[in-house]
């Protein structure tokens, strides 16, 4: 097939970008399938994998946008990474990376990230994200302080990730904003990126994903399981698909997740990593969406 790939994004990217990555990550695992991959992209974008056609769409109207114009010949499918309304005599489909807000009508054609975000969003198809472990740092050895890793947004429940670390006698670096370190033991390191990122990935040892919001797949988590480090986190949104007992473990108070960071400190980090090899690869990503382009233009 020759699969167009749309983002109003600027890829690949070097620091945050969960989105971004995994369009360049799609791209790969396509074009390995041996896909025709032409993505459509801001201005400055590359790809190692195909074509590039630099366009920048209308701020307010990108539901609207009509991308024939900017297609090649050829294209059998458009997979757009934002909603986007169908046009004629074009298959269209698109994935939904965040939770649409309350009462959003949402266009036919959309693939959730997780099954627990299907079922909220009203839609039958979803594809777990995955990522090229190449890119990541393995280490068994850990050093003696846990990780938080994202936006410092109550909804993402840094606060419960302080308040357990010290409850729980543990050291944590917090990533994701600059804010001042206010007692022993609390370290924040504002934006991470490249190799900074990956080494905390790799030496934590525990991140802690105390979502007080339903996560639509949650992309840290499986960067923490590739990079051997076990996931403390709360069963919300798509976690309890992506968290095994073998990779972490999840509670529903700060008090449950306080009594159980001990016992991530048991688990084994080459079976961490393992089970995003056997379940969240690129490799594994693209195959399911093939699945899913293929019934979308009567193939397969």
């Amino acid at each position: 097939m020759h699969i167009a790939l749309l983002t109003d994004t600027k890829v690949p990217v070097r620091h945050y970008g969960g989105t971004e990555r995994v369009v360049t990550w799609l791209a790969h695992g396509l074009a390995e399938r041996g896909h025709t991959v032409t993505l459509l992209a801001r201005p400055g974008s590359t790809s190692a994998y195909g074509p590039v056609v630099h366009l920048k769409l209308p701020k307010g109207r990108e539901r609207n946008f009509d991308p024939r114009p900017y297609l090649p010949a050829g294209v059998d499918l458009l997979h757009s990474h934002f909603p986007l309304h169908p046009v004629e005599d074009l298959p269209i489909r698109w994935t939904l990376h965040g939770n649409a807000k309350d009462g959003e009508e949402l266009p036919p054609g959309g693939i959730a990230l997780s099954a627990n975000h299907a079922a909220r969003h009203g839609q039958t198809e979803w594809v777990h994200n995955g990522l090229d472990p190449d890119e990541y740092r393995f280490s068994a050895k850990k050093e003696p302080r846990d990780l938080f890793l994202g936006r410092l947004h109550t909804v993402k429940g840094w606060d419960w990730a302080v308040q357990g670390a010290r409850q729980a006698g543990r050291s944590i670096t917090i990533a994701g904003g600059w804010r001042p370190s206010i007692r022993p033991g609390l370290k924040f390191v504002g934006e991470v990126g490249g190799e900074e990122k990956m080494d905390l990935l790799a030496e934590s040892a525990c991140l802690w994903v105390p979502a007080k919001w339903d996560e639509p797949f949650g992309l840290t988590t499986i960067e923490a399981m590739v990079s051997g480090t076990p996931v403390l986190g709360t069963r919300r949104g798509a976690l309890p698909e992506v968290i095994t007992p073998e990779t972490g473990a999840m509670g529903d108070t700060l008090e449950e997740l306080v009594a159980l960071r001990p016992t991530l400190d048991k688990l084994d980090p080459e079976q961490i990593r393992q089970h995003v090899l056997d379940h969240f690869t690129y490799r594994t990503m693209a195959e399911r969406y093939e699945a899913v382009y293929s019934g979308s233009i009567g193939l397969g």
